[in-house]
C-alpha cells in the first residue's frame, strides 16, 4: 500500500514531470520524503517560494510540458501567487502543490491557517482542496489533464497529514500533451476569403503568441495577401525571423512602422493574439480575428469576425481557398510599410552606440552587444520594464533563440527566477537574463539558488539607480519623479562575495570585451553595467498629453531646483 505522498509522486512521474521548485516544510514532509525515496523527480530548492512558480513558469514555456512547484501551509504557498499569476496569464501549464495545516484543526483559525483552495481561485483553472485519501489520485489527475489542455494553472491544496496517510491502488495514469487539432468550419473560411480578398483592401496581420509553430504558414498567407506583418511582444520569438513581411512590433514598446501599418490597413487580420492595448487598434478597418479560445475573440474591440481555431491548423486550411478566391491584393500596402520599417530600424540602431571614455552607457548600445556576442540558441528572459523594451527592440530572433518574461502580468522581479527555470530546463543552452536593478533586488536571496546549483544563467543588470520606467510614466504624466531613486551596492562585488563570476562596467568602450567575458565563463556570471538614468523611451507615436506632460514634468523640474535633470535628460536624448 502506497501514501498520498507516494502516490502523488509516482503520478507525476507518469505525467514526464522531472523537477519540483519550492521551499520545504514540515507540512510537505510526505511528498520531499517520497522524492528523496524515488530518487526520480528532483527537488529544487530555492529561496522563496515565489522564485519557485516563476522558474516553474520558464520552464513549462520553453518545454511545452507540465511543470510544478510547491509550497508549505499557510505563508509558504502563499509566497506562490504572484509567479502562478503570471504562469496562469501566459497560458503555461503549472501544477501547484498548497501545502495545508492538520486536517483536523481546518476551520478553527490554527497557527499558520490560510484557504488556498480560495486563494489561489483567480489564478488557476483548477483548484482543489483534498480531504480524504480516497480521491487521490484521481484530483490529481484531473489537476494534470487540465492545466496541460487548458494551458494554465491547477493548484491542489493538500493537508500535510493527508499525504502520509495509505492511498487506494490505482492504474497507472497516462497523460496525452499532443493538443488537439482545431479548425474553423468551411463555411466560416469561406467567409474570411470573401473579407480578405474583396478587391484592392489593404490587409495587415497581427500576430501572437498563438503562431508557435505555424511559422510557414503565416508567411504564406502573408505572401497570398500581401500583408505586413505586426506582432505582438509574445509573438516576436515564434514572428520576427526569417520573415520578410515583418515590420516590427506595436504598442508602447513598439516600432513606429508597425503601428502605422496597422492604422492604415483596411483589414486587421488578429492570428493567436490577445494584444490589450485598444488605443493601438484601428478606428475604421474591418477585423477578423482568429483564436484557439473563443473568450479571446471581441475582447479588446469591435470584432467584424471571429473564429475559434488553433493558427497553424485554421491558415493550412484557408490558405487553397484564397488560391481559390484569386485574391489580387495590392502591394504597395506591403511596400510602404517595408520602407517604413527599414527606416524605423536604422533610426533605432542609430540610438545603439557607445563611445569609449563616456561614463554614460546607453542601455540600446548594451542590448547591441549582448544581442551580437550571444549564442544563436540563447534563451533570454527579462524584465518588466525598460528591460523588455530594450529586448522587445535590440534583440533578434532567429528560430532558435527563445524569449521568456512577464509580459501578461507584468510583474517585477521575473527575470533571475526564469533563468533559473530556463537553465534546469535546456540544459547545454545559454541562459541570460536581462534584469533590471529594481527587479534584481526583490528576490536578490536566489542569487544564492544559482551559486548552490551552479547553474551557468549569465546576468547583466541594467544599473541606473532607479525605477526607470516608472520614473519615465511619471515624467510623461507631467510629474516630478518621487520614490524611484534605488541606492545600489556594487553588484559585481556583491556577486564576488558569494562566489559568483562578476564584472562591473562603468565606460562603454570596456563593454564588448566584457560582454565575451562574460558569456564566455563556464559558471554563473554577473555583469553589474551602469546605463543611463535619463533615456528616454519613446513609443511609436506620440500622443498630445505625453508631449504636454513631459513639458509640465520640465517646468516643475526647473522651478523646485532640478533643472540638472532636465539638461542631463536633453544631452542624451537630443543632442546625439
Amino acid at each position: 500500500m502506497a501514501t498520498v505522498a507516494e502516490v502523488i509522486v509516482e503520478t507525476l512521474i507518469a505525467a514526464g514531470v522531472r523537477r519540483i521548485y519550492g521551499v520545504v516544510g514540515d507540512s510537505l514532509n510526505g511528498l520531499t520524503e517520497s522524492l528523496r525515496k524515488s530518487g526520480q523527480i528532483e527537488w529544487i530548492g530555492v529561496r522563496h517560494e515565489e522564485v519557485a512558480a516563476f522558474a516553474a513558469g520558464a520552464e513549462a514555456h520553453l518545454t511545452g510540458r507540465l511543470a510544478v512547484c510547491a509550497g508549505s501551509c499557510g505563508p509558504g504557498n502563499l509566497h506562490l501567487i504572484n509567479g502562478l499569476y503570471d504562469c496562469h496569464r501566459s497560458r503555461v501549464p503549472v501544477l501547484a502543490i498548497a501545502a495545508q495545516i492538520p486536517s483536523a484543526e481546518l476551520g478553527s483559525s490554527y497557527f499558520q491557517e490560510t484557504r488556498p483552495d480560495i486563494l489561489f481561485k483567480d489564478c488557476s483553472h483548477y483548484c482543489e482542496p483534498v480531504s480524504t485519501p480516497t480521491q487521490m489520485p484521481r484530483l490529481l489527475e484531473i489537476a494534470i489533464r487540465t492545466a496541460v489542455d487548458r494551458r494554465g494553472v491547477s493548484v491542489l491544496s493538500i493537508p500535510g497529514d493527508l499525504a502520509l496517510k495509505d492511498a487506494p491502488h490505482a492504474p497507472p495514469f497516462v497523460l496525452d500533451e499532443a493538443p488537439p487539432a482545431l479548425c474553423p468550419s468551411r463555411a466560416e473560411l469561406a467567409r474570411v476569403v470573401a473579407l480578405l480578398c474583396a478587391k484592392g483592401k489593404r490587409v495587415t496581420i497581427l500576430a501572437g503568441a498563438g503562431c508557435a509553430g505555424a511559422h510557414p504558414e503565416l508567411l504564406e498567407i502573408a505572401g497570398a495577401l500581401q500583408a505586413p506583418i505586426v506582432h505582438a511582444l509574445r509573438g516576436k520569438e515564434h514572428v520576427e525571423f526569417n520573415n520578410p513581411f515583418d515590420v516590427g512590433m506595436t504598442g508602447l514598446l513598439g516600432f513606429s512602422s508597425g503601428y502605422y501599418a496597422i492604422m492604415d490597413c483596411e483589414v486587421l487580420l488578429m492570428l493567436g493574439t490577445d494584444f490589450p492595448y485598444r488605443q493601438f487598434y484601428p478606428d475604421h478597418a474591418q477585423v477578423v480575428q482568429i483564436d484557439v479560445r473563443a473568450e479571446n475573440l471581441g475582447r479588446r474591440g469591435r470584432l467584424d469576425l471571429g473564429l475559434v481555431g488553433d493558427v497553424k491548423t485554421t491558415l493550412a486550411a484557408l490558405l487553397p481557398l484564397l488560391v481559390d478566391g484569386r485574391c489580387e491584393p495590392d502591394g504597395r500596402h506591403l511596400e510602404r510599410a517595408r520602407k517604413h520599417y527599414q527606416k524605423a530600424r536604422r533610426e533605432l540602431d542609430e540610438l545603439a552606440t557607445g563611445e569609449p571614455g563616456k561614463r554614460a552607457i546607453h542601455p540600446q548600445y548594451l542590448t547591441r552587444v549582448v544581442d551580437g556576442l550571444a549564442a544563436a540558441d540563447a534563451v533570454f528572459t527579462c524584465d518588466v520594464g525598460l528591460p523588455t523594451l530594450w529586448a522587445a527592440r535590440y534583440l533578434t530572433m532567429n528560430g532558435l533563440r527563445r524569449l521568456v518574461g512577464s509580459f501578461s502580468h507584468g510583474s517585477m522581479a521575473g527575470a533571475m527566477p526564469q533563468a533559473i527555470g530556463a537553465a534546469l530546463a535546456l540544459p547545454g543552452r545559454q541562459v541570460v537574463s536581462l534584469s533590471g536593478d529594481g527587479g534584481f533586488t526583490m528576490l536578490l536571496g536566489d542569487l544564492l539558488t544559482i551559486r548552490h546549483r551552479k547553474l551557468p544563467v549569465k546576468i547583466v543588470i541594467y544599473n541606473n539607480g532607479a525605477l526607470g520606467f516608472v520614473e519615465l510614466e511619471m515624467k510623461a504624466a507631467g510629474l516630478l519623479a518621487f520614490g524611484t531613486t534605488l541606492d545600489n551596492p556594487d553588484f559585481a562585488a556583491l556577486a564576488r562575495a558569494i562566489g559568483i563570476h562578476g564584472v562591473r562596467v562603468e565606460d562603454p568602450g570596456e563593454l564588448p570585451g566584457a560582454v565575451a567575458a562574460a558569456l564566455a565563463h563556464p559558471g554563473p556570471a554577473v555583469l553589474d553595467v551602469v546605463v543611463n538614468r535619463q533615456e528616454l523611451a519613446l513609443p511609436p507615436t506620440i500622443q498630445r498629453q505625453q508631449a504636454q506632460g513631459f513639458t509640465l514634468y520640465a517646468l516643475k523640474a526647473v522651478l523646485s531646483g532640478r533643472g540638472d535633470e532636465v539638461l542631463d535628460l536633453a544631452k542624451t536624448n537630443l543632442w546625439r
